[in-house]
């Protein structure tokens, strides 16, 4: 990991440093033997005097000495890089994260935060912290920062005048870790109100690289290919895919990202738009042909292993373990899937039983991505409170997190991921370096649709009416049409 210690203190020295060396350059230089190199030395050597002192000495020249004035100068510069001290202000922090392994980490990151600044913050966890915030808003009691789990919340809040639009300084400084397919989730109506401070990865399919390579299987690179490799392992009396939806209240959830993921592949980033915003109907060809397309792949005989007998009757969860004792030969599943993988299981490290990913193949070529993730809004104006926004933005909170929360989990996957960029790849298990690169060199990124949509229909009817098709309980007309007509008018 990077050393963030105390930087500020280091580049103090470091002008000192440089300006006892100018300074010994040009007594060497007045001293040469040689008159031509002594007329022509001294004019360098100020010069490089001038360029190491220009933060500290407010551009005054240099004679022979350094005056009252040009110290003074030095002083006053000192003392405003420390205007701004901070050291015993409080910010609280309230988010959705609530285990021991990712709540303690982000807390753990917060710590470091602490000890750089003197800021007090404290983070508080609740698995229903999406509701709770709503009574806080309403209260008047909300946290100084939440952190929120959907785009579309977020900008319910900023609409609503709970959130303070984020300043030009805390912008640059976001702007300088996240590229703008990340930033645009917390823009809102044209004005930037939240911060990306957590990514997943969707679109991803779980192999075994060593199983592959002895049945003579290759990775596919479009979708076609992966078709055509289906079936082939079909014919080959493999089964391709492990599937399951079932997740409780939010059952058939699996489903929708397919779905997400496809309409990424087969139309373009406007269109997957305007369906997310209810312009582009989900019973349009473009969006029913996709749920067409899913579902045929599904119901190929021998395409499917579901554990739980039905792909509906099936926990997403239980999908690890056949995918590990090789019922199956694939899983499509977002990054954080490595949780739910049969404990002991080697990732990517070129033993025979390890497990890896590849990307879940394009359409047409290009490399869109499907994610999420959590982003960071405020509901105080403060100055301690924009210190630690910029530091959610930060390449250095993604660090210390990443790293926080591998040894939380002993080792291995951490399960937390973040697309900031200029991050170091060291602190990652290669595995999650890989997921990384595919974050960062994405064509196209879209957050997943379900999450962006009204609550009624991403976290209702999508979900319900894509578990009755693959149940078979009606049929894509009835569906789509079904989920167009409970859209909130």
């Amino acid at each position: 990991m990077k050393d963030h210690s105390n930087r500020r203190t280091r580049l103090r020295w470091a002008r000192l440093l440089a300006i006892v060396l100018a300074f010994g350059l040009i007594a060497a230089a007045c001293g040469s033997d040689d008159d031509g190199d002594a007329e022509e030395a001294p004019a360098a050597t100020e010069a490089m005097a001038d360029e190491s002192m220009d933060d500290s000495m407010a551009d005054e020249s240099m004679d022979d000495s350094m005056d009252d004035e040009s110290m003074d100068d030095s002083m006053d510069d000192d003392m405003s890089d420390d205007m701004m001290d901070l050291s015993g202000t409080k910010v609280t922090v309230f988010g959705p994260e609530s285990s021991d392994e990712e709540a303690g980490a982000l807390r753990d990151a917060l710590d470091h935060f602490a000890a750089q600044t003197g800021i007090e913050v404290s983070y508080t966890g609740a698995r229903d912290a999406a509701d709770q915030i709503n009574a806080q808003a309403a209260g008047g009691n909300p946290p100084d920062i939440f952190i929120f789990p959907q785009p579309g919340k977020l900008a319910d809040f900023a609409r609503d005048g709970h959130l303070i639009a984020l300043p030009d300084d805390v912008i640059a400084a976001m702007n300088e870790h996240w590229t703008p397919a990340w930033t645009a989730f917390g823009d809102v109506d044209g004005t930037q109100y939240g911060i990306p401070n957590k990514s997943d990865l969707k679109s991803l399919v779980w192999y075994k690289p060593a199983l592959f390579e002895s049945k003579g299987y290759s990775v596919p690179g479009t979708w076609d290919e992966l078709k055509a490799l289906s079936a082939e392992m079909i014919a080959n009396g493999d089964t391709p895919f492990c599937i399951g939806i079932e997740s409780g209240p939010a059952t058939g959830w699996t489903f929708t990202d397919w779905v997400e993921d496809l309409m990424l592949r087969f139309h373009t980033p406007a269109e997957y738009d305007a369906w997310v915003a209810g312009e582009l109907a989900f019973s349009s060809a473009e969006v029913s042909g996709v749920f067409t397309e899913v579902l045929d792949l599904w119901n190929t005989p021998g395409m499917v292993f579901a554990a739980g007998g039905s792909i509906a009757a099936t926990p997403f969860g239980d999908n690890g373990q056949p995918l590990v004792d090789n019922d199956c030969m694939m899983h499509r599943q977002a990054s954080f899937y490595a949780a739910f993988i049969p404990e002991g299981t080697a990732f990517a490290d070129g033993s025979a039983d390890a497990v890896d990913t590849f990307y879940f193949p394009s359409v047409k070529g290009d490399q869109p991505v499907l994610g999420a993730g959590t982003l960071v809004g405020a509901f105080r104006d403060a100055p301690e409170v924009w210190e630690v926004m910029k530091y959610f933005a930060s390449s250095e909170y993604a660090e210390v997190r990443q790293q926080a929360q591998t040894e939380r989990k002993g080792g291995g996957l951490s399960g937390f991921l973040s697309a900031a960029t200029n991050q170091d790849p060291s602190v990652y298990q290669p595995l999650e370096q890989s997921f990384l690169d595919i974050l960062q060199n994405a064509d196209v990124v879209r957050f997943d649709g379900s999450d962006l949509m009204p609550a009624e229909v991403g976290a209702g009817t999508f979900w319900t009416e894509g578990t009755a098709v693959v149940n078979g309980d009606k049929s894509v007309a009835e569906a789509t049409q079904a989920i167009d007509d409970s859209w909130p008018q």
